[in-house]
């Protein structure tokens, strides 16, 4: 049957700073440390002669950074005083970027930041190896929300269910831009709407050294393996020169829906022929009669992006189908069988819709469902009782040093 109207259902706002069990292995730099109680704190985070420490002295907190051979304080007038009761102080490391946060009147707020690009290697393997906590237990780094939502799948486009739960891939949104969050894997009960965290991955690239919080992904399971595809958006910097994003393809036997994992992958070469790209991301992947569609985005440049479409055999040989490119914040491309046909379903961030497509990227018609703020993924469940739809906002957290990218809650709705 076509697709339904959609309604409001759920807001769910996953939201924690460090992941409860201490780490046996680093392996990625997205890590914490908390102390509790409201007094004097100092924590660090230590490699070498390296060195993070975040000073909270009753009323007033700051970090300093060693590396290079020089000591630099970082502390903002404005921000650096708790406005209210503080109950646990938190160092975190996201990707090259470290923050102290309080925990005042039950909520976190960033209260210091640092960029540490280009003067300590926190994506280096041996850095990370070396790396150990002062002043509290090492964990694994959280998310102050979730974004770009996608069911994880078989192969042939069904959702991966386990128990009735649906898996879910998500970008764990970090203390700042999209470069301090991560990918991460999450179980959905359908029923109670309620999300449980089952895993966290990143990824090491082919083409330069280190590990990154790679995101906005979709996991495939394939026979016997798991194919995750990702956008290298772990370190992008829009005002580098010449910032890309691309897409990667990890292939692994390895059970990701559990634990903390590190990736090996290779370069998914999405074709952008017919028109002009300076970066691609937004993989989704589907095995049709065997061959392979793959939804994704290009960016005529940043941040002017619309959908593809592309087929292939082998995902190592794929052409262009269609491409909308007379749209200009359109993402979030998400292919999806509708009434014996398959489908392109994307979300524009102008007309505030879900724009559906044919397999020649000609748009045949419109989701009808709430749009939230920021741009929504389409990411739909079917279950016994209907259709779920699973998207998020642009709802941010931890205060306003923190900055854009900590982004959202999840928003889901019911089919009437």
């Amino acid at each position: 049957m076509p697709l339904p109207r959609f309604e409001p259902a759920a807001t769910l706002r996953p939201f924690r700073l460090a992941r409860e069990e201490p780490l046996s292995a680093v392996g990625a730099p997205y890590v914490t440390v908390l102390a509790d109680g409201g007094g004097p704190a100092r924590l660090a985070l230590a490699s070498g002669e390296d060195r993070i420490e975040a000073h909270y002295d009753g009323e007033s907190c700051w970090l300093e950074v060693t590396g290079d051979g020089r000591r630099l304080r970082h502390r903002r007038p404005r921000h650096a005083r708790p406005r209210g009761e503080v109950a646990q102080v938190a160092l975190t490391l996201t990707g090259s970027r470290a923050t102290l946060a309080v925990r005042e009147d039950g909520r976190w707020t960033v209260r210091a930041v640092a960029g540490l690009r280009g003067r300590l290697a926190t994506h280096d393997e041996a850095w990370l190896a070396a790396l150990s906590a002062e002043g509290g237990e090492l964990r694994g780094y959280g998310e102050l929300g979730l974004r770009d939502l996608r069911l994880v799948s078989h192969a042939d486009g069904t959702p991966y269910l386990e128990d009735g739960r649906a898996m879910l891939t998500a970008t764990s949104a970090g203390p700042g831009f999209f470069n301090t969050a991560h990918t991460s894997v999450w179980a959905l009960d359908p029923d109670g709407l309620s999300l449980e965290h089952r895993s966290d991955v990143f990824f090491r690239r082919p083409d330069r050294p280190g590990v990154y919080g790679d995101h906005a992904s979709h996991l495939v399971r394939d026979g016997d393996r798991w194919l995750m595809n990702t956008s290298t958006w772990g370190d992008f910097d829009p005002k580098r020169k010449g910032a890309t994003v691309g897409v990667t393809l990890a292939e692994t036997t390895a059970d990701l829906l559990a634990g903390r994992h590190v990736l090996d992958t290779r370069p998914l070469s999405l074709p952008t022929t017919g028109f002009s790209s300076v970066g691609v991301w937004d993989p989704h992947l589907v095995r049709v009669d065997g061959s392979w569609l793959v939804a994704y985005v290009s960016a005529r440049r940043f941040f002017r992006f619309h959908p593809v479409l592309a087929a292939g055999t082998r995902l190592d040989d794929l052409s262009v189908l269609g491409a909308a490119t007379e749209l200009k914040e359109t993402e979030g491309s998400t292919l999806l069988r509708v009434d014996g046909a398959w489908r392109l379903l994307a979300s524009d961030g102008v007309d505030k819709s879900y724009p559906v497509f044919d397999l020649g990227m000609r748009q045949v018609g419109r989701l009808e469902a709430p749009y939230p703020s920021n741009i929504p993924w389409p990411t739909l469940l079917p279950t016994d009782d209907g259709w779920l739809l699973v998207g998020f906002d642009g709802e941010p957290a931890g205060g306003p040093l923190a900055g854009y990218g900590t982004h959202g809650s999840v928003r889901v709705a019911r089919s009437v």
